[in-house]
């Protein structure tokens, strides 16, 4: 029986000012190894920075899994589980018929999460989740050292 690799993807995106400097921080855990991931953008969103961390780490996979993706991106997780599919049949239209934000990240995400079985999972942000807490700090230390390069 081949059964496809089990992972789980702990994601988190920061932003200082909205617009401004964005990091994003992710734990990727299966079968006992660990791996963690971080990086910045100099001017961008919080929302940018939630859908990239998981772009991130689903990109990180180098084969099909079963993923559980955790992230306190109500964003991210109604985005996957409901809002892509409205959005598909109105040709990346929102219900109000607007243009969907992020229409870029949002299809990059769509494409990885297609080579893989994914359960979507939101948590409460800033409650004492402790790989969020570590997702949340490794954003912030990509901030911070972004801001740094930037001057």
């Amino acid at each position: 029986m081949n059964k496809k690799p089990y992972v789980e993807i702990f994601a988190d995106g920061a932003c200082s000012g909205n617009p401004g400097a964005g990091g994003y921080g992710v734990v990727l855990r299966s079968g006992g190894r660990e791996k963690e991931l971080s990086g910045c953008d100099p001017l961008t969103t919080n929302n940018r920075m939630e859908l990239t961390a998981v772009i991130k780490a689903l990109g990180a996979l180098k084969k099909p899994c079963r993923v559980r993706v955790v992230t306190d991106s109500n964003y991210v997780v109604q985005g996957m589980n409901s809002w892509i599919y409205k959005w598909l049949k109105k040709k990346w239209k929102t219900s109000q018929n607007q243009k969907v934000a992020n229409k870029d990240l949002w299809k990059k995400l769509l494409a990885l999460s297609r080579q893989h079985e994914i359960k979507w999972e939101w948590i409460k942000g800033h409650n004492s989740h402790a790989e969020n807490e570590r997702c949340d700090k490794l954003a912030r230390l990509s901030i911070k050292k972004c801001k740094k390069d930037k001057e």
